[in-house]
């Protein structure tokens, strides 16, 4: 009767390990919807939202999105509006680094006081070619008697004429945020901004990555809540975790899982890689890694993420070189240093765990290690929506069918079928395509579209060679052949050989040892054959 009451206990119990992913439902977090009025300082509510968050029509209101973005438009009523929504169009959606059917909250934002001066700049590739002054054409038509909020940083579109022009608010008086009153001074003196510079800015966050939903909620509850929220550790009683250590295949997604974590939370994000630590001067390369460590301290919170750690912190019994092992000690010296309430979190990546120093793997230096490994069917087609999601993709495409064939596959892989998939559309098209034309027709643009056969023609080539002898050898003996007993891959690093070789071992359920050659080679004698007859 016990194990029975027990069991019912445990089955009734919630999975909190994932927790921290689930969206908390509030009366101020609405979903986005498009707008009907395209202005780009106005969005819309039902009247009931706003009696209810106390807004009034024409307040400015604070709106925040995805990757810490923010930004201030007025409110007003639209009673078509359904009650779970907001409406905004495609510029505010973009300052807010949303899309339609996101998640973003709204926030009273009292005292908005009326700008001294503001400098906006232009975009380069909307003012190609546009002659004749920007300031009478655009800007003061767009901000005339309207009184219209800005937040530094945000851009905004002015349609003029016969063509648009796209500017960007590098700054204002008072800072951050301002309406634009008619005695407000407005600069646009200087450089137009390079479209590259703005688009770099638009790093990934959460929702790029795809297929590691347990780990990204285990990185968020370690990182991103004592960097935003550390008072919940310190009344708990404990000490928030110095470093975490991910470790798997590469092209798994640790580099990029980092870097969202960092967009997400607004921390100071500082790389470091191997090569760049490493110097030929005797202490330089302790000092390059004291360096690191004190311009994230002086800029937390902050995010020091060590890229392929065990090739500057491998074991120091299985190494001959002093560099080596000054850089270990330097590094745990270092970790130790560390203010537990400093706001400074040390990640490290690598696909060979076992290579590290034992003494970097405990308690108070890389307190937890995260396994970044190969994404499951699910996972897959999670990867394969976030690459196609801005693919012009055939209505025959089936991501769930694709997503099966690919057993083995990590992020970088699927990208690299879509990749591989949209240049065989193109190569179809290359007999209309006429290379010295400075446009291609618009028709021809619309013809293209990836399709399904694409996809398989990435998967279907070595599929007779290795796949047939595994699962039909009856076939073989049948017609008195016998099956290949080995294929050899030959090409340019990253062109795909192991992913090969592991998709075709996972589709046949056949057993897949990895042998990297220099994992074999050892200093001692003997050692190097008995590891290849292992």
């Amino acid at each position: 009767m016990a194990d029975s009451t027990s069991t019912d206990l445990n089955s009734n119990k919630k999975d909190y390990s994932t927790a921290i992913l689930e969206r908390k439902k509030a009366p101020n977090r609405l979903v986005v919807d498009e707008a009907i009025n395209d202005d780009n300082s106005v969005v819309s509510l039902h009247p009931a939202i706003m009696d209810k968050l106390q807004f009034f029509i024409g307040d400015s209101i604070l709106l925040k999105g995805k990757r810490r973005k923010n930004t201030i438009c007025i409110v007003i009523e639209d009673e078509e509006c359904e009650e779970h929504k907001i409406r905004m169009n495609k510029v505010v959606r973009a300052n807010l680094r949303v899309r339609l059917g996101d998640v973003v909250s709204v926030h009273v934002c009292p005292d908005v006081k009326y700008g001294k001066r503001i400098h906006v700049l232009s975009i380069d590739d909307t003012v190609e070619g546009l002659t004749g002054d920007l300031f009478e054409s655009y800007l003061k038509p767009y901000f005339y008697n309207t009184y219209r909020p800005v937040r530094m940083g945000d851009l905004f579109l002015v349609r003029g004429g016969m063509r648009s022009v796209e500017f960007k608010v590098v700054e204002t008086d008072p800072p951050e945020y301002c309406i634009v009153a008619p005695d407000t001074e407005i600069f646009c003196e200087g450089e137009p901004i390079k479209r590259e510079d703005e688009e770099r800015l638009n790093e990934v966050g959460y929702d790029d990555i795809g297929g590691l939903r347990k780990q990204m909620a285990q990185i968020r509850e370690l990182l991103e809540l004592p960097l935003r929220h550390p008072e919940l550790f310190k009344c708990i009683g404990i000490k928030p975790p110095k470093g975490i250590l991910l470790y798997g295949p590469p092209g798994s997604g640790k580099t990029l899982m980092a870097r969202a974590v960092a967009n997400e939370t607004g921390a100071f994000f500082l790389c470091i890689n191997g090569p760049e630590i490493m110097s030929k001067m005797s202490g330089e390369s302790e000092s390059n890694l004291r360096n690191a460590f004190a311009e994230a301290e002086k800029n937390a919170p902050s995010i020091i993420f060590i890229d392929e750690i065990d090739s500057i912190a491998p074991k120091r019994d299985k190494t001959n070189g002093e560099v080596e092992k000054r850089i270990v000690a330097q590094l745990l010296t270092l970790m130790d240093g560390l203010k537990s309430r400093a706001h400074v979190v040390v990640m490290g990546a690598t696909n060979r765990p076992n290579s590290i120093d034992p003494a970097l793997r405990r308690f108070g230096r890389f307190d937890r290690e995260i396994d970044i490994g190969v994404p499951d069917e699910v996972g897959r087609l999670e990867v394969l929506r976030i690459h196609t999601k801005n693919m012009k993709l055939s209505e025959d495409v089936d991501l769930e069918t694709a997503a099966k064939e690919t057993h083995g596959y990590v992020g970088a892989d699927l990208a690299a079928l879509c990749t591989e998939a949209a240049l065989q559309c193109i190569r179809e098209k290359m007999d209309i395509i006429d290379l010295e034309d400075e446009t291609i027709d618009a028709e021809v643009l619309n013809m293209m579209a990836v399709t399904n056969d694409h996809f398989k023609n990435c998967l279907r080539e070595l599929q007779e060679t290795v796949q047939y002898p595994v699962e039909h050898p009856d076939k073989f003996e049948k017609f008195g052949m016998s099956p290949s007993k080995g294929v050899l891959f030959y090409g340019p690093p990253g062109c795909g050989k192991t992913l090969l070789a592991k998709a075709i071992a996972n589709e046949c359920q056949a057993n897949f040892i990895s042998i990297k050659g220099p994992e074999l080679l050892t200093m001692w004698f003997g050692e190097s054959e008995a590891n290849v007859r292992c």
